[in-house]
């Protein structure tokens, strides 16, 4: 029984070889007959590959962009922390349920204030920290080197464990100082070497409007995000000295109360507090609507979520129509291929071709043509996205995913386009065939 069992196995690997070696054969001879007939006629070939990469051009390189605008949208988010909430005078986005922003409701609203901050801090049970910040415009000097407009952050100390600061070189002001409001400050990179030019800043003094402050640390390169919270570009003091520079408590500047929630407590719970510590701090009765905004990065993230689904909809439906008319291309060409090797086909099938074998050969050329245009668009996004970084912030990158995805619907647009054209092909009688003028 053993023996018999063995030989059968023996039998089945036997047949599996075979199966696998025909089929080998097939594949190679079919696709060395399309690569024949490709070189055969270069115009031809070229005016399909040229369809087929304007199509993949299209559609992939919209699905690119999509992905990195997205990406790009998706860091600036995370740099703002999901566990934090800005309380400011503006909302982000117009109230629930409502589609017009009614700005002439905020405009009077009071500017939250430090002291509020403090608050918050002693009285939150889930807070973790809680740091005030604004922010202003003006020319910093450094002997004759000027950086005009800049802007200059000012606020409390709790500002640097709040958005996870890192310092590059020197140190971040102590509590004492950052209470006392001393005359010191941190650069961002893009500030260093733009007033210093290479040479070492810690322990030089700017100057910002008449004001002279020592420079006691830099930040760790962190480039530019589409919210703001990169300090590359900005110069960090105390809010304490900012008093002296700038009327912050009257005017708006942005400020913010910037609060950070502890790891174990849920946000709506974190949101509640918060909300009714400052309700307690402005002496809202309980039928009055707040006076101060409450904003969170979900809100954004949930109209970017809408906004992105119908961008890839509107993506898909442009690049759609570019690789139909590659599709058509192809297909085209496909029939004249067969008008053309119609004698060919009937020598082919006299001497023994099956059908599977002359189906297979054009759908192979088909393939070969498909998947040759998508791979030329696929290097021509690669070679646009590398100008375009080269020149620009923003980082565009042509992902894996849509490496694949391009291959994938080239691949599929050969079989569909060349399906047809091939299945006549293979249907065609010998002797008619042969005798085809």
């Amino acid at each position: 029984m053993n023996i018999f069992r063995n030989r059968l196995e023996l039998f089945y690997l036997y047949f599996q070889i075979i199966f696998i070696m025909l089929l080998a054969r097939l594949i190679y001879e079919s696709f060395s007959f399309a690569g024949n007939s490709l070189r055969a006629n270069k115009l031809r070939t070229f005016l399909s590959l040229l369809g087929i990469t304007i199509g993949i051009f299209a559609i992939i390189s919209v699905f690119t962009v999509i992905d990195s605008l997205e990406g790009y949208i998706r860091n600036s988010l995370n740099s703002l922390g999901s566990n934090m909430i800005y309380v400011q005078k503006w909302p982000w986005t117009p109230p629930e349920g409502e589609s017009e922003y009614p700005w002439w409701k905020y405009l009077n609203r009071p500017v939250p204030q430090i002291e509020e901050t403090e608050e918050i801090a002693r009285r939150s049970r889930t807070t973790e920290d809680a740091a005030f910040l604004f922010g202003f415009g003006a020319t910093v000097q450094f002997e004759n080197s000027k950086a005009e407009n800049t802007e200059i952050m000012a606020s409390s100390y709790e500002l640097f464990d709040t958005w996870n600061l890192e310092i590059e070189k020197g140190r971040y002001f102590t509590e004492s100082e950052s209470q006392t409001g001393a005359a010191l400050a941190v650069l961002g990179t893009e500030l260093v070497e733009k007033l210093f030019e290479g040479r070492d800043p810690i322990g030089n003094e700017i100057k910002i409007q008449g004001h002279r402050l020592l420079v006691i640390g830099s930040y760790k390169k962190q480039g530019s995000d589409m919210f703001g919270t990169s300090m590359d570009k900005r110069i960090h003091i105390p809010v304490n000295y900012a008093a002296s520079m700038v009327d912050f408590r009257n005017r708006d500047r942005g400020q913010t109360i910037n609060i950070k929630a502890k790891q174990t407590v849920s946000r709506d719970e974190f949101v509640a507090e918060i909300e009714g510590i400052m309700r307690s701090l402005r002496r809202l009765r309980p039928m009055e609507e707040n006076n101060f905004a409450i904003n969170e990065v979900s809100a954004i993230s949930n109209q970017f979520d809408a906004f992105f689904a119908v961008f890839n909809v509107a993506g898909s439906i442009i690049g759609g129509f570019s690789i139909l008319v590659g599709g058509f291309g192809i297909a085209n060409i496909m029939f004249v291929s067969v008008k053309e090797r119609t004698r060919i086909i009937g020598i082919q099938k006299s001497l023994g071709a099956k059908k599977y074998f002359i189906l297979l050969q054009f759908i192979f050329e088909s393939v070969i043509l498909s998947l040759l245009g998508g791979i030329t668009g696929l290097l021509l996004i690669f070679a646009g996205t590398s100008i375009f970084n080269a020149i620009a912030d923003m980082n565009i990158s042509l992902s894996l995913g849509n490496i694949i995805l391009g291959i994938m619907i080239s691949g599929i647009i050969g079989v569909v386009s060349g399906f047809m054209p091939a299945l006549i092909a293979s249907r065609l009688d010998p002797v008619e065939a042969i005798n085809t003028v």
